[in-house]
């Protein structure tokens, strides 16, 4: 199996030119425009279509474009958004489903919730670099589907059964649960009202801002299985990512504070065990632009572990189908068998907000996080 090794330098130029190659010359991007869940290793082949990747490959290549000028991440980020409209969009049922081509397997015909969410944030992203609109109006479509299939007794349903769009009982997993991550999706709403002006998307997004803060103090551990608290850090730091436009709040200011605070102790005691390189990544992002609002004072000592992680992830592969890509996590010094585009899209953005913060040159703001 292929292995991830330390990084004794922290040259992180390199590691985000490694990653943006990866992203265009991998595979893991299919003809289509469509993005691959995971290239699984052991197999040599991708896992199906993903419409949630997609949508954070198309936020991806966007951020890629804005940081280097090359129009290479801006036709890739244009195909990505293409295929979403153009061929996963489910007309019938009007919403995304959660892999394509379509399947009548079940467990595989169904959408998301928060799919969706990740799926309208993307196609905004690429709006706003390309000024296309039919990249806002697919937006705008998916974000009034969400509010219209998805709101159940008093909750955001994560999953419809396709086709019917009917709620399936709830499962065991965070994933298959409302729940306080549920506002990264949110932040779609947040971002289509700044985009139209149509208050109805506000009042969505503070319903789930509502629902959020009221789920958050059972979701940590939220399990007695130590080793699958680390998932759940990852679906935390959605919640923490989604606090960020209304920072300025006081009680959304000290759930950031705590928040941070509470990812970092548990992932430092459990990391030696099993560690998930997202989790590196989005907790520090969430630092920096908490910091940048002025919300919650960067602990240094602590974003600067974060950050001398992250590289450790990235594999050094000479195999095209690797090389930049970032591993999903490992179990000791065992990494997981999977190039992960979600993985290397937080962990790139990661290091790229970490080197601009040290040389003064932080620009961006919690709308370019992916």
């Amino acid at each position: 199996m292929s292995t991830v090794t330390s990084t004794p330098a922290l040259d992180i130029p390199s590691i985000l030119r490694r990653a943006g190659a990866w992203f265009l010359e991998s595979g893991i991007q299919e003809a289509q425009g469509g993005v691959a869940r995971y290239y699984r290793i052991d197999l040599a082949r991708n896992n199906r279509i993903s419409t949630e990747i997609t949508g954070y490959a198309a936020s991806a290549f966007s951020f890629l474009y804005r940081q280097s000028g090359d129009p290479l991440y801006l036709d890739a980020a244009r195909s990505a958004a293409r295929f979403l409209v153009h061929n996963a969009w489910n007309a019938g049922e009007e919403i995304f489903p959660f892999e394509w081509p379509p399947t009548t397997e079940p467990q595989e015909n169904r959408a998301f919730f928060f799919d969706c969410g990740i799926i309208t944030r993307g196609l905004l992203n690429v709006w706003r670099s390309t000024g296309e609109r039919e990249f806002l109006d697919a937006a705008v479509r998916c974000g009034r589907a969400m509010a219209l299939r998805f709101d159940h007794a008093g909750q955001f349903a994560p999953i419809l059964q396709l086709p019917g769009c009917y709620v399936p009982p709830y499962g065991n997993s965070w994933s298959n649960n409302p729940g306080c991550y549920q506002l990264k999706s949110a932040l779609g709403w947040f971002e289509l009202w700044e985009a139209t002006g149509d208050a109805s998307f506000q009042t969505l997004y503070e319903t789930a801002l509502e629902r959020a803060l009221a789920d958050e103090p059972a979701f940590l551990p939220g399990t007695a299985e130590r080793l699958r608290v680390m998932d759940r850090l990852h679906a935390y730091s959605y919640f923490l990512e989604a606090l960020l436009p209304v920072s300025d709040r006081p009680e959304c200011a000290a759930a950031l504070r705590e928040g941070i605070r509470k990812t970092a102790r548990y992932l430092r005691a459990i990391a030696p065990e099993f560690a998930r390189s997202d989790v590196y990544a989005q907790l520090l992002r969430v630092r920096l632009f908490a910091d940048q609002l002025g919300a919650a004072p960067l602990d240094e000592g602590e974003a600067r572990e974060e950050a001398e992680a992250i590289p450790s992830f990235q594999f050094p592969d000479e195999d095209p189908r690797l090389l930049g890509g970032f591993c999903f996590g490992r179990r000791g010094s065992t990494p997981a068998p999977y190039a992960n585009p979600v993985s290397t899209a937080f962990c790139m953005q990661a290091l790229a907000l970490w080197q601009a913060r040290r040389n003064g040159e932080l620009r961006e703001t919690w709308r370019d996080l992916i």
